[in-house]
């Protein structure tokens, strides 16, 4: 099982120390968070995207993730979420195919629709059209790492007529995609058509998640790709950690209540029994992250965010510290005992690349020696 962070780079003031840091050091800290993550064992860095302030996730999310390969050797590159719905699929077919050959392999990304509904008539889109442009687009930029020759006619972008995107996919293996959604049923099913990754879990009540990962797994053993529990699913969640559980809510409470990724809206104590957040000591991150499964089931890829709200640099790093020494450890040991044999782990290039070729192999004719 994959363990990571995710960020949504949001530049928010310390409401402790009442200091905003530039964008300048938001960018900086970012890498440094990254570089930071891979050192302590995790194994997935993973970043937003966005186009309007509170928020410097990039905009194109290659330019950090390709600067971060550069200063990491094994950490898995992701986002969280590749805007699918305002980009065009050429250029995402483009960019991320450079960054797998940039690092090696060492990379996937997750698709989503975007939440911030300001972002689509900026790039000349209607937020009305959100889930058919998520259909259409995915369906462009997955024929285009699969097909030299791409000939195509939808609604919502020019036609192509022997159109080869390049780069080509690393080995010819196009980067696993995971599919991020909410609330959005239709995303869900998409997944499954392509035998894809899922990802939910980050705002919502477990009963929410439940639901719409068990519509993700029957769909995904409906369309042929596995049963329903080898479907491949990954989780978020927000932590923050001190020894004991009251440190931890007295000093993450300001930096609750001014976060913008929770809006203003219910209590800390509201979200924590209500949605994925957990706020206590290390004993209760693992405990509360173990039950995750008892609702959705083995799955292959958990993701925290640890580094909004205005929360310092130093803090920011000594979660990692306790994510890498104390809670990972167990996670592993814990769902490793759990996980049936049969249950696979999260695609990585190397394994896709490993399973073209035992299928290549077996597709060759053998070659039965004459007896002459």
């Amino acid at each position: 099982m994959q363990f990571g962070i995710f960020t949504v780079g949001d530049v928010t003031t310390d409401p402790v120390t009442g200091r905003t840091p530039t964008e300048h050091e938001r960018i900086k800290a970012t890498v440094a968070i990254a570089k930071k993550a891979e050192e302590v064992g995790l194994d997935v860095f993973a970043t937003g995207e966005h186009h309007n302030p509170p928020f410097i996730a990039p905009a194109n999310p290659t330019v950090l993730l390709a600067n971060i390969a550069a200063q990491t050797e094994r950490i898995v590159l992701t986002t969280s979420t590749t805007l699918i719905t305002t980009n065009d699929p050429v250029r995402l077919a483009e960019d991320y195919a450079y960054l797998q050959h940039l690092c090696d392999g060492r990379m996937d990304l997750m698709l989503g629709r975007g939440n911030t509904g300001p972002v689509y008539p900026w790039f000349g889109r209607d937020i009305r059209d959100g889930i058919e442009l998520a259909v259409e687009n995915y369906a462009l930029l997955h024929k285009l790492w699969r097909e030299e020759q791409v000939n195509w006619q939808g609604k919502h972008r020019t036609p192509l007529q022997g159109f080869t995107s390049t780069p080509r996919p690393l080995d010819g293996i196009a980067p696993f995609v995971w599919h991020g959604s909410i609330r959005s049923p239709e995303i869900a099913e998409q997944a499954a058509y392509y035998g894809d990754g899922f990802a939910n879990h980050i705002f919502w009540p477990k009963e929410h998640t439940q639901q719409m990962v068990q519509l993700y797994r029957r769909r995904f053993e409906h369309y042929g790709h596995g049963t329903a529990a080898q479907a491949i699913v990954g989780l978020g969640g927000q932590v923050f950690m001190r020894k004991n559980s009251q440190d931890a809510k007295r000093e993450f409470t300001p930096y609750f209540d001014h976060a913008p990724v929770y809006g203003g809206g219910p209590s800390l104590e509201t979200m924590t029994r209500e949605t994925p957040l957990t706020v206590g000591s290390p004993q209760e991150v693992i405990e509360r992250t173990l039950s995750f499964r008892e609702y959705v089931g083995d799955y292959q890829r958990q993701l925290f965010l640890i580094d909004h709200a205005g929360l310092p640099l130093k803090t920011v790093l000594e979660q990692l510290d306790i994510l890498g020494e104390e809670v990972v450890p167990v996670l592993r040991k814990e769902f490793a005992a759990m996980r049936p044999a049969d249950v696979p782990d999260a695609p990585t290039h190397a394994s896709l690349l490993a399973a073209a070729h035992a299928e290549r192999n077996a597709s060759e004719p053998t070659i039965v020696p004459s007896r002459d």
